[in-house]
């Protein structure tokens, strides 16, 4: 085995997480180190994972060791199906909400283990809940030695910020604690203020990533995100379909730029401190997104048409915010910067799954 054998990707994840370990960050800090990622089979947790993994392929120093937990033991080896011939990377199997016990001390912490989507919040706030409560204390309790990283949201803004465009860090708006849906910007709010807790009371270097829309090569496709939905129309060939006006707007940040600041962030963010994660230069309302991703392949010759309401069985709860919009010059102040457009990351997107 050895941690210098890599993993057959697709070209275009291996140009993205390349172009990831370019950006000037101490990426040396991870030498010899043990990096536990919670959720290492999600969207986004599998990126980190991967980058890490990459990290390892394109340098000579003492590998990082990277422990992926997930639920379910089929979604890591789905992922990672090359994973017994790689020395630097360790499969735990268990809910994070589970206390981890580990052989060995932990130096960083990332926790990406959340429902993303507002159909998984319809058909399982309690999980959703508690992947952002309960684990996130389970994981603090680790105490990592270097850093903690908890992905939370852009929800935490609540209602009232679409009004506050680029929303900044220190703009909070209402969530009505009775609704169901609050069960995911609540619980990412609880989730940051445990962080600040453990800061200050164990002395836990933490800090929090708060992710607005991300899309990219491997997203999950057709669970009812309009990104999501109109990206699995043009794989199938099929025209976009919208179930609203498409006024709504949304900023779209590609995988590889969300991956690279939510590095960022561990490695040079300040401790108990957020960071809006987002491309506030890529904010596109639903039609102009379903425009832009139907046009993708004029050969296709894919059209924009307004579909059915969802019946009552559908679980998807949908967010009562108009628009978002992050303020990153927090972020930025850090190095980072957007690199990709979403005509540019779109394109990316649906060649990555062919």
């Amino acid at each position: 085995m050895s941690a210098k054998v890599p993993f057959e990707r697709h070209p275009i994840i291996q140009r993205d997480l390349d172009r990831i370990l370019l950006a000037p960050l101490p990426w040396e800090r991870f030498a010899g180190r043990t990096v536990l990622v919670a959720g290492a089979a999600g969207f986004i947790g599998a990126y980190v994972v991967d980058t890490l993994l990459r990290l390892n392929e394109g340098h000579t120093q003492e590998p990082v060791q990277i422990l992926a937990l997930a639920r379910q033991a089929h979604a890591l080896r789905s992922r990672f199906p090359g994973e017994k011939m790689r020395d630097d990377l360790r499969f735990l199997v268990q809910d994070a909400c589970i206390p981890v016990q580990l052989d060995m001390p932990v130096d960083f912490v990332i926790h990406a283990a959340s429902p993303g989507t507002p159909r998984a919040f319809g058909r399982d706030p309690i999980g959703t809940f508690a992947a952002n409560v309960f684990a996130t204390r389970e994981l603090l309790e680790l105490k990592p030695r270097d850093a903690f990283l908890f992905f939370s949201s852009g929800e935490v803004y609540g209602l009232g910020n679409d009004q506050i465009i680029p929303t900044h860090e220190n703009a909070y708006g209402l969530l009505d604690p009775t609704q169901v849906r609050s069960c995911y910007g609540e619980s990412k709010r609880a989730g940051e203020t445990l962080c600040a807790c453990y800061a200050a009371q164990e002395g836990v270097h933490t800090t929090m990533a708060r992710i607005f829309h991300t899309y990219g090569p491997g997203m999950p496709l057709g669970d009812g995100r309009t990104f999501s939905d109109f990206v699995q129309d043009a794989l199938l060939g099929r025209d976009i379909e919208m179930r609203s006006e498409g006024k709504a707007s949304r900023a779209f940040c590609y995988l590889a730029d969300t991956v690279e600041a939510c590095f960022t962030i561990l490695l040079k963010g300040a401790t108990a401190t957020a960071y809006n994660v987002g491309n506030d230069r890529a904010e596109l309302t639903v039609l102009e997104l379903a425009q832009l991703i139907a046009g993708l392949d004029p050969a296709r010759r894919l059209r924009v048409r307004r579909a059915a309401i969802p019946d009552a069985s559908d679980t998807y709860l949908p967010s009562p915010i108009q628009r978002g919009c992050p303020d990153v010059s927090r972020l930025r102040m850090l190095g980072w910067e957007p690199r990709v457009g979403p005509h540019e990351g779109f394109k990316r997107t649906l060649d990555s799954f062919c």
